[in-house]
């Protein structure tokens, strides 16, 4: 690629090199595994042998699928590479989210965060990632997004399967006397065919468990794969099917009370004043409470039951203070068009782009404007938690895409320590990068300090849900072409304006950490698409308009992907080139791009009448 980012990349590379002076110190803290969660709650006659196993005298084998399960899948996926390992069936094992802990960091969910294409394999962009990746352990991030979880866990959760199954034939030679060498395992079994003996993987789990793991982990060669690469049942599907209470706003409790939320319709905007007389009369409201968090102010409602608490938060008269930001569409968007004239952030910049128009005829010019909405994420389950703090520990139940950031924000919310917060992660009806947001968890924790030990499920309305989120952002763009004599773009010019993902989410988790270098969000599904065009600038430029904005299902690809491939379309229509043809020419530096173009066109049965 030949200079894809490089502004932005210039500032990147400077904290790259602190990164990689820092991995070089701390090699030894990098290679040094977190200690295993499991250790501490672990049955009487269980052992576990890593963060991802447990086996139980019983036989009963458990995985820990530590990814959040919203319904892609991940957790039958997690479960199928230790199973693959440990040799034996997804039906022989339970499956559990496991805790909140360091031990289950993702490293890959930082992996693509610099500026460089996703299909760029130069030897700097592979050391950005390998440096990333580090960070990720560094910083333990429990996080399930940028669809990583696949790639965060292939080697390291196979490795534990295997290391596991090692230390379990090893047990194995040392109770039968025979070498391990001379062993197989199937199903859940140590087998030695030569003389039938055999021993269940739970009848040495506890003597294996006690052994030190193996420094050579061998892996299954590819070929004796016998559940990854082939088509499985979903883990979770019974569950769902038949409606079992798998899911956060399923929890219940015994002494349960139950609430809501009335947050202010103005992002950041405080109570100016507040009237609780009519809903405090209601029959079976219990107490109203002030919420105030980095995601914004208003009240909880604590009730006896659900619909008391929704109609006692329809009753309370309120009146909220002016926003920062524009109040109508119209204003907004006229935030954002202006935004489009100031200074950005060059995150592409191929061949000259200013010469290449500055002779331009008027009929090679190609010009688009392109602009969409913020959107909710809108999930099946609205947002809701329960929680429970009771003698100096808090636990709190819910669907959530962050268990470790669920743990560290809600103790600081209610001034405990990290140790005595309990996540229990259910599965969820839906996330999209929503639930890695913390405010339903947030205002639960809050609540359950007024209950005096008692559990409250907090259930948002959908109404509640839809005007408070981390939205995809808004965004505009303005898009330039010149056409050679062939119909082919010979210079194009991007220019992307949006509110900074990055800056939105640090005032809402980390109010005291200020972004470092461009937001490449913003112009991601952009910056980086596989097309050779010999002058090609990609700038984006972050607009002053303080709706919070977050993660919503790829972010910045979801828009850049509609704004460019649009204007490819219309470079195609204005150059009389057809589309498909076009973009194969583009992209005839990248083979594998190319295939899909023609897989698509084919599934499309482009160009048959």
């Amino acid at each position: 690629m030949a200079s894809l980012g490089k502004i932005a990349r210039r500032t990147f590379l400077i904290g790259a090199a602190a990164i990689a002076g820092g991995v070089a110190v701390g090699y030894y803290y990098y290679r040094k595994p977190y200690p295993n969660p499991l250790e501490g709650d672990l049955a009487a006659d269980e052992a576990t042998f890593n963060p991802y196993v447990k086996i139980g005298a019983d036989d009963t084998i458990t995985i820990i699928a530590p990814r959040a399960e919203m319904g892609q899948g991940i957790s039958t996926t997690l479960a199928a590479m230790v199973a693959e390992e440990l040799d034996v069936n997804l039906d022989q094992v339970k499956v559990e989210h496991g805790p909140a802990a360091y031990a289950y960091y993702n490293a890959a969910i930082l992996e693509e965060g610099g500026p460089f294409a996703f299909f760029d394999e130069s030897m700097t962009a592979e050391i950005v990632r390998a440096g990333m990746g580090v960070v990720g352990k560094f910083l333990a991030l429990q996080g399930t997004g940028g669809s990583a979880s696949t790639r965060d866990g292939f080697d390291k959760i196979r490795q534990a399967g295997a290391a596991a199954r090692q230390m379990l034939i090893a047990a194995a030679a040392q109770k039968l006397g025979i070498a391990a060498a001379d062993l197989e395992t199937a199903n859940g079994s140590i087998l030695h065919k030569a003389s039938g003996k055999s021993l269940t993987y739970g009848a040495v789990a506890a003597t294996a468990a006690i052994m030190a793991p193996p420094a050579d982990i061998r892996l299954k060669d590819k070929a004796d794969w016998k559940l990854l690469g082939k088509p499985q049942k979903r883990i979770d599907m019974l569950a769902k099917v038949t409606g079992a209470p798998i899911f956060g706003i399923d929890v219940t409790l015994p002494d349960l009370l139950y609430g809501t939320v009335k947050m202010s319709p103005r992002f950041w905007a405080k109570p100016v004043k507040a009237d609780f007389s009519k809903a405090e009369k209601m029959p079976g409201v219990i107490k109203i409470v002030p919420i105030d968090t980095n995601y914004g102010h208003g009240f909880g409602i604590i009730a006896e039951n659900t619909w008391t608490a929704f109609k006692a938060a329809e009753a309370i008269d309120t009146e909220w203070a002016d926003p920062e930001y524009p109040l109508d569409s119209a204003g907004i968007s006229k935030a954002l068009k202006r935004t489009l004239g100031t200074k950005g952030s060059v995150m592409r910049d191929d061949g000259d782009v200013n010469t290449a128009f500055a002779d331009a005829p008027r009929e090679k010019i190609v010009e688009a404007d392109y602009a969409v909405p913020y959107l909710a994420h809108a999930t099946m389950e609205p947002m809701n938690a329960t929680a429970r703090l009771k003698d100096g520990v808090l636990d709190i139940w819910c669907g959530n895409q962050a268990p470790t950031l669920v743990r560290q924000l809600c103790a600081n919310a209610v001034g405990i320590e990290q140790d005595n917060v309990n996540v229990h992660t259910t599965f969820m009806g839906g996330g999209f990068g929503r639930r890695v947001e913390v405010d339903y968890a947030l205002c639960a924790a809050l609540m359950a300090k007024e209950t005096a030990g008692r559990p409250i499920k907090v259930i948002w309305t959908r109404e509640e849900d839809m005007r408070h989120d981390a939205y995809r952002p808004a965004s505009v763009g303005k898009f330039q072409a010149r056409l050679g004599n062939d119909g082919m773009p010979i210079a194009v010019d991007m220019t992307i304006a949006s509110p900074s993902l990055i800056a939105s989410t640090l005032r809402r988790l980390f109010p005291s950490i200020s972004p470092l270098g461009p937001d490449k969000s913003i112009v991601d599904g952009a910056h980086n698409q596989p097309y050779t065009i010999p002058n090609y600038r990609v700038t984006g430029v972050a607009a002053p308009v303080s709706i919070p904005v977050g993660s919503w299902r790829s972010v910045g690809s979801s828009i850049n992907g509609f704004f460019h491939e649009g204007f490819l379309d219309e470079i195609a229509v204005a150059g009389k080139t057809d589309p498909v043809d076009l973009r194969k020419k583009l992209m005839a530096a990248y083979p594998a791009a190319v295939k899909v173009v023609e897989k698509v066109a084919e599934m499309a049965k482009w160009g048959e009448t």
